[in-house]
């Protein structure tokens, strides 16, 4: 078995080393190299079409892409403890927030690092006006993301789960390429002190 990845500031990979510190999981990182572009070579891409990080490669050949497949597939097979909920009603709302993070909360950042920041403009044909208006989208979504935290300490509930492992690796990518959390924000200020006190958000 082999995991494709690369280090910080990487969101999606890192998203796949704190999900594994949680499990108690093992598997050394096979690093790619993003700045040479190794992700999208053929070789690469015979993996994972779009030429993207991480990947999970199984000892059968088999390629899982995308991060919440990869973490599910760990989840599945070594389910303690779980990260993704134990009823039906506790996997649904875990279901529930991590797409709403990564609609609500990632999608400004992943608009604002593509569209704005110096580094994609290398890269990309860059949008600016558009990049730069997710400024907002990213600062709307903390207010909401604030509200609803206001009355539990954890994104789904009283269980760490997925999608507090998205939203942490989106928030402190966010900060990296320039976007910072707003300190008016006590409640999501206040989660991610917590989340980030944990051992496995230095992974």
């Amino acid at each position: 078995m082999i995991l494709y990845g690369a280090p910080m500031p990487a969101p999606n990979p890192r998203r796949v080393r704190i999900f594994l510190a949680e499990k108690g999981i093992e598997l050394p990182e096979t690093p790619v190299d993003m700045r040479k572009r190794e992700h999208k070579a053929a070789e690469f891409r015979a993996k994972n079409s779009l030429g993207q990080i991480p990947v999970l490669e199984l000892d059968d050949g088999t390629a899982i892409s995308e991060t919440v497949a990869i973490c599910r597939y760990f989840d599945e097979t070594q389910p303690d403890p779980p990260l993704f909920g134990r009823t039906a009603l506790e996997k649904a709302q875990v279901d529930m927030w991590i797409r709403r993070v990564e609609f609500i909360l990632m999608s400004p950042v992943g608009n604002f690092w593509r569209h704005a920041h110096p580094f994609t403009a290398q890269l990309l044909t860059q949008y600016k006006d558009f990049g730069e208006s997710n400024r907002q989208a990213y600062a709307n979504a903390q207010q909401w993301l604030d509200r609803e935290l206001e009355d539990r300490p954890f994104v789904a509930g009283e269980a760490f789960t997925m999608a507090d492992i998205c939203a942490l690796s989106t928030v402190d990518f966010a900060t990296w390429i320039g976007l910072e959390l707003d300190p008016a924000n006590e409640n999501l200020a206040a989660w991610r002190e917590r989340v980030s006190a944990r051992p496995s958000a230095a992974a």
